[in-house]
């Protein structure tokens, strides 16, 4: 009997033999289906077995997961950007475990773990890689670090990624799918599709188990898009690339590189230190969160130690995280910053906040 990872393969094999054309659409869309279907076994089966596991506690304000092949230059990496003291050797899989490191960061707190070596076949359970992979789904950004000599690896970790449901810089797809018990399919679009058809969503519903649905959809989105959305175990994370070990090679090769990539990749050299402070200034942006200063009544700021909370954070939020009872006490807040329109504006709960806000909440007596 054929293995899950054979059957995917011999999928795969047909979608490759068969040309993509209006007339053929809906049956290569039901073929990813059916590898997604197959996919998500495998990664089931996988997170059964007796292997010893990654334990990671998450701490800090956000956590970010440092990806690469082996001796791309990971541990060495973790070292200068964090309080971390992990393993450096010139031969692969010096780190056989998760080793965590704490950047700190304009106030912040970012957890960083260096992952054992991202190798092909990982999606598929070798060198213990799905449980590599479910440590990377639960973080909030990706660092990939590449061998500026190896840029093919590039690929290589993007696709691994990818077949384990983990899309790199991308937002959900803009799809809502309303199971019904009887009616068959009813597909309603904002915008003209020119990319899928309803013949398409159909089988790939069917694969799913799903006959009868009322589907919207507000993007026109290809077969893949729309089996993420059908799926819904997907991961949708912030990505930074760093290419590693830029002083081994000339500037022109460095300029051609990035330009290859595209994806606005970030020359360092992890040894040296060279662009480093480049690297966290995009870590804390891409992470998406900001600076609060917390000033008591009738006191000062704190400056020295900022509130660190998501963008676009309520004062209700805030409520949140200082006390689950906050919300109840609340009176009323006193702004001053961005999101205030004028000096000492006073705001309640719903009043979004903006980065390095000066915010005193008021409670009732």
């Amino acid at each position: 009997m054929a293995s899950l990872e054979e059957k995917i393969r011999e999928i795969e094999e047909e979608i490759q033999k068969t040309p993509y054309n209006k007339a053929t659409q809906h049956h290569i869309g039901k073929l990813k289906a059916k590898i997604a279907r197959l996919r998500e076994s495998a990664e089931k089966r996988g997170g059964k077995g007796k292997g010893a596991g990654f334990a990671v506690k998450k701490s800090g304000d956000a956590t970010i997961a440092l990806v690469g092949f082996p001796s791309v230059g990971k541990s060495t990496l973790l070292n200068k950007l964090t309080d971390a003291r992990s393993r450096v050797g010139d031969y692969d899989f010096t780190t056989v475990d998760v080793i965590p490191g704490v950047m700190f960061h304009q106030g912040a707190k970012i957890q960083v773990l260096d992952i054992p070596g991202v190798i092909t076949g990982a999606s598929s359970g070798r060198g213990r890689g799905r449980e590599i992979l479910s440590i990377i789904r639960n973080v909030e950004l990706i660092l990939i670090l590449v061998d500026v000599l190896h840029p093919e690896h590039l690929k290589v970790i993007e696709k691994e990624l990818y077949d384990v449901g983990i899309r790199l810089s991308q937002n959900p797809p803009k799809v809502g799918i309303k199971r019904i018990f009887k009616g068959g399919l009813k597909v309603v679009s904002s915008i003209p599709l020119k990319r899928i058809n309803v013949e398409t969503i159909r089988e790939i519903l069917n694969v799913n188990g799903i006959h009868s649905a009322e589907v919207t959809l507000h993007e026109d989105l290809d077969e893949e898009r729309f089996i993420d959305a059908v799926m819904k175990n997907r991961v949708y994370l912030p990505c930074i690339i760093a290419l590693n070990k830029m002083d081994t090679v000339d500037e022109h090769l460095i300029m051609e590189l990035t330009e290859r990539i595209g994806k606005k990749a970030i020359p360092i050299s992890a040894e040296s230190g060279k662009n480093l402070d480049i690297l966290r200034e995009e870590i804390f942006s891409k992470l998406g969160i900001m600076r609060l200063y917390m000033k008591p009544q009738g006191g000062e700021p704190d400056y020295k130690e900022p509130l660190i909370m998501r963008k676009n954070s309520s004062v209700g939020e805030v409520c949140d995280l200082l006390h689950k009872d906050m919300r109840k006490k609340f009176k009323y807040a006193i702004v001053n910053g961005r999101s205030a329109r004028f000096k000492d504006q006073i705001v309640g709960l719903e009043h979004i906040l903006d980065d390095e806000d000066i915010l005193t909440i008021v409670k009732k007596r």
